[in-house]
């Protein structure tokens, strides 16, 4: 098993779901899709949290909910409610850089869950870099050398 390790954001898992005649959106959920095949593969490892699982509960269609909640098995690493202190620790720094709020608890939840990578297709906090993961788009992370 390759021991590189990915936390997908909200958006990154609904994006399938969005409206698939933009190139762009497309392009993303190709690449989602080959991602989410290498973890059921075993080929890479998925990090997820408390906070995905929030997240993706306060989704309003039941069958997106479903399938994201059943992928969410697939995953090695689970980052839970015991790690809330350490979570918001790091997330109130994130914060201070102009990330939103749930941005950086998912960030600061994939920090504390030890993932490699932190995949997002959201252009906002694409822009957000540290030395602790790397945040990278789903298109962009097929490129890694080691994928």
């Amino acid at each position: 098993m390759n021991n590189i390790s990915v936390y997908l954001d909200n958006c990154c898992y609904n994006r399938p779901y969005d409206d698939q005649s933009q190139l762009r959106i497309s392009l993303e959920t190709q690449a989602k899709l080959h991602i989410q095949q290498l973890i059921v593969e075993k080929k890479l490892s998925l990090v997820y949290s408390y906070i995905s699982v929030y997240e993706n509960f306060r989704n309003p269609n039941v069958n997106r909910k479903t399938s994201i909640a059943d992928f969410f098995k697939n995953a090695s690493v689970y980052v839970d409610e015991s790690y809330s202190e350490q979570i918001l620790s790091e997330a109130t720094k994130i914060m201070e850089t102009g990330v939103k709020k749930m941005d950086s608890l998912h960030i600061a939840a994939a920090i504390i869950g030890k993932a490699d990578y932190f995949l997002s297709t959201d252009i906002r906090l694409l822009k957000y870099q540290t030395d602790k993961i790397q945040v990278i788009n789903p298109v962009n992370f097929i490129y890694v050398p080691e994928v």
